[in-house]
């Protein structure tokens, strides 16, 4: 029984033709030609990246590929610490991935703005009511896991967007242990940015995604310079880019991750993502109750989260 699904995920093999059919039949850069192979892998790219935008409610301009969460968290970060000052401060909690919160240390560090911490109730979960308590004047940015890897807890993402939101809070969630496990419509949760990685959701490593609400990409500067994200350029330094989600794929892309991922996220959706939940749940509850029952020199940790 292979029990570390939530860090990497065995990949069917409806993924793998995709990859192949990929090196095989169309193994070509994108938005750099205009011959026959070179336009098949835009538009499978850009098929994928529609697929992809469906699986979680998204609008296709609203989906930038990245080599996986990490890098998206890293995107957001840096894209966003122009709007930021010294007096401003950044909510995480104790129970954040490295991957969200070292790229916000960065920018207190350039900015020198304040990290602070959401405290968690007293089984370990970020509740709606605590993070209202600790919203400032001078709180900005808001970026929490949607499902801890940490503790387990399923955030009530809905609820801590809309206390951001009312707040004027930016609003930024970490869909890396959620995405492969739920359903997810990003405009229903009303997040502003999500990011989520491929290889989680059965999908290639070294593709993920990053979703955002496209007049917040808008505005945001890129992590990345390079061909294919810009307009124009010229040797004074005028440089034009590319609207949103191209201004955030510079140089070459993970084509062969792209159709993969989408390969990923079709058989998900063949499976109904409301039945991989259930059967999810059953297991956990299955494997804890046979634990408790068979192995009594195990400790258990929060054997009631979700």
């Amino acid at each position: 029984i292979y029990f570390d699904n939530a860090n990497t995920s065995f990949k069917p093999q409806c993924v793998m033709d995709a990859i192949n059919e990929y090196y095989c039949y169309y193994s070509c850069n994108t938005h750099r030609g205009d011959y026959n192979l070179s336009d098949m892998s835009d538009r499978k790219f850009e098929e994928a990246r529609k697929t992809i935008a469906d699986f979680i409610g998204a609008k296709k301009t609203e989906v930038c590929f990245t080599s996986g969460a990490s890098m998206g968290l890293n995107v957001i970060a840096y894209g966003y610490q122009k709007f930021l000052t010294k007096d401003d401060e950044i909510l995480l909690t104790e129970a954040e991935h490295a991957s969200n919160v070292l790229p916000w240390f960065k920018v207190a560090e350039t900015v020198g703005c304040k990290i602070s911490y959401i405290p968690l109730d007293e089984n370990g979960k970020l509740t709606p009511e605590n993070l209202e308590k600790s919203i400032t004047e001078n709180t900005k940015v808001i970026s929490v896991a949607h499902v801890t890897n940490v503790l387990g807890y399923v955030n009530d993402v809905k609820e801590l967007a809309k206390v951001a939101h009312k707040h004027n809070v930016l609003f930024v969630c970490d869909g890396a242990q959620s995405v492969p496990h739920m359903k997810i419509d990003v405009k229903d949760l009303d997040v502003d940015f999500m990011v989520f990685s491929g290889h989680k959701c059965i999908g290639p490593t070294g593709i993920g995604v990053l979703y955002g609400k496209f007049e917040l990409l808008d505005k945001m500067d890129p992590l990345m310079m390079g061909g294919g994200m810009n307009t124009k350029f010229d040797m004074c330094g005028d440089v034009g880019y590319l609207l949103p989600p191209l201004k955030f794929e510079a140089g070459t892309q993970n084509v062969a991750g792209a159709v993969g991922l989408a390969a990923a996220c079709k058989y998900l959706d063949s499976l109904g993502m409301e039945n991989i939940s259930k059967y999810e749940t059953e297991l956990k509850e299955y494997a804890v109750k046979r634990l408790k029952e068979e192995v009594p020199q195990v400790t258990i940790y929060n054997p009631e989260a979700d």
